[in-house]
């Protein structure tokens, strides 16, 4: 099978869209599939099958607002892309902006089946622009995306139901496969380990994610301030992103023991394995990737009930959830944990079940059958 990745977000693996492009293109690859990928990553240029397009420029304010981010758009080059699509047996598609725009046109007028991946919230968008609490904003970025991608393919991959039924609330039903992006292998380590660092064996607690406003780290921090149990707490924010200073001055102001890096997967398994409880935040999300490998690695979570996020289908019941924009919840949650330690083995159990579904090499094979289905009905019909 020859595939073309169209890629308009990829670079650095800092965020949850270009970790799942990563993870797809070299399960592919190692199946024996040709994989071509169209992005502006300049760290491809000269590697085989790789096709680097110019960034997107849209003015000093935006791009330093996507600067600060660490994402690069991609701009649409016709010639590059043509030359990417022309001997494709499929097109896939990673974010519905302007590179996946031209590439659909494309891949249609050279009569090649077209499918996509839904990792892109509306609220990811309009959050950026001061309107991601504005309803008919929000409305009108996923009509636009329909429009502008959606409607032109023959498959679209939903990371989770809940992303599925918020797009088709929107748009109409779809011609759509739930199909989960997984968590790597290497998080499924059985065990516990050590972290040198907390000397003081603190009850540590990790929360993963982009310093970002709809991340919403600093419920976390100003829970742990408001602990019966913060003297003997310490925070973990695993990740980078535009609110690092923020977080860190409040951090300090709060007086709260937290450590803010950003860490590779082994320094991460590491530190997921050292960990007592895991938080997520999250106002918005499509699939915490992040939660999920936490819960692989065998940690209990505590999840924000964000109506925006499909996150919190993780929790098993209320313990494990949190209500949103309140320390006061969360601060409560937390005691719980720290004082009922003997429950945590008891829950972790619990969740042996759904760890399952998480591997990710069945959800990478059931992307490939989705691909492979595509091209067998776009050539019947």
């Amino acid at each position: 099978m020859n595939v073309t990745i169209v890629c308009d977000v990829l670079g650095s693996p800092n965020n949850g869209t270009t970790i799942a492009t990563l993870n797809l293109i070299h399960h592919l690859t190692e199946k024996g599939h040709n994989v071509k990928i169209v992005s502006a990553d300049e760290s491809t240029a000269g590697r085989k099958n790789y096709y680097v397009v110019p960034a997107l420029r849209l003015g000093r304010i935006a791009d330093a607002v996507l600067e600060r981010n660490g994402v690069t758009l991609a701009k649409a080059d016709k010639a590059v892309l043509e030359e990417a699509i022309r001997d494709a047996d499929v097109v896939h598609i990673q974010i519905p902006f302007a590179l996946a725009v031209a590439g659909v046109k494309i891949a249609r007028a050279m009569n090649k089946p077209v499918t996509a991946s839904f990792h892109c919230q509306a609220e990811n968008v309009t959050s950026h622009l001061g309107l991601m609490n504005f309803p008919p904003a929000n409305r009108l970025t996923y009509k636009i995306f329909y429009r502008n991608v959606f409607r032109y393919t023959d498959k679209i991959h939903y990371p989770t139901r809940f992303i599925r039924e918020v797009f088709e609330n929107q748009v109409g039903p779809t011609k759509g496969e739930v199909i989960s992006n997984g968590v790597n292998d290497a998080f499924f380590q059985p065990g516990r380990s050590e972290n040198s660092e907390n000397t003081e064996k603190k009850f540590t607690i990790v929360c993963t994610g982009r310093y970002s406003k709809e991340k919403a780290q600093e419920v976390l921090l100003k829970a742990a301030a408001k602990s019966a149990h913060r003297e003997n707490l310490r925070i973990v924010l695993a990740g980078d992103g535009p609110c690092k200073k923020q977080l860190m001055r409040l951090a300090e102001k709060l007086g709260i023991d937290c450590e803010f890096r950003f860490f590779s997967r082994e320094e991460l398994i590491g530190r997921l394995k050292s960990a007592d409880l895991y938080v997520h935040t999250a106002l918005i999300e499509i699939e915490a990737i992040a939660c999920m490998e936490a819960i692989a690695s065998g940690l209990v979570p505590v999840i924000c009930d964000s109506e925006r996020s499909a996150t919190r289908f993780f929790a098993l019941d209320k313990n494990n959830l949190f209500r949103k924009n309140d320390p006061d919840d969360l601060a409560a949650k937390i005691d719980f944990w720290y004082e009922h330690r003997d429950l945590k083995e008891e829950y972790a159990g619990k969740y042996e079940e759904l760890r399952s579904e998480f591997r990710q090499k069945n959800c990478m094979d059931r992307m490939e059958k989705m691909l492979l289905d595509a091209i067998e009905e776009y050539k019947a019909s």
